[in-house]
């Protein structure tokens, strides 16, 4: 089966580089696939997950924001992050609540943007 070189590039090392099938990645335009003879494109890449198959195995990379170069049998990544899946962090993370609990007291800078804002409110409705 024909592949592609897929290499991509962090400020701190070559973090992947090895001949796939197929290469899907965010773009930012959406999702796209890319097979070997693709069209040239140089497109912007945001912050998700690539998916490099190869022999019908799939390597994911978390990725960050970066730009994309595709000519023909090549994609060439350069990105501010990438780590592949079995390399990420899987101590479990503290969930921070969306909201406060009841009874926190607000921060300093969200009591006077309250002020403010009641302030106006009160201006606008005499």
């Amino acid at each position: 089966m024909a592949t592609l070189k897929l290499e991509i590039i962090t400020p701190e090392a070559i973090a992947f580089s090895e001949d796939v099938e197929m290469v899907t990645l965010p773009a930012i335009s959406g999702q796209i696939g890319i097979y070997p003879q693709h069209v040239r494109l140089i497109t912007q890449m945001v912050p998700g997950e690539l998916i490099a198959t190869r022999n019908g195995n799939e390597s994911l990379i978390a990725v960050g924001e970066g730009l994309v170069a595709v000519s023909g049998d090549r994609v060439e990544i350069l990105t501010d992050m990438a780590i592949r899946a079995e390399e990420l962090d899987q101590a479990p993370h503290a969930v921070v609540p969306a909201v406060p609990p009841a009874g926190a007291q607000p921060l300093p800078a969200e009591r006077q943007v309250a002020s403010q804002f009641e302030g106006a409110v009160g201006e606008a409705n005499p």
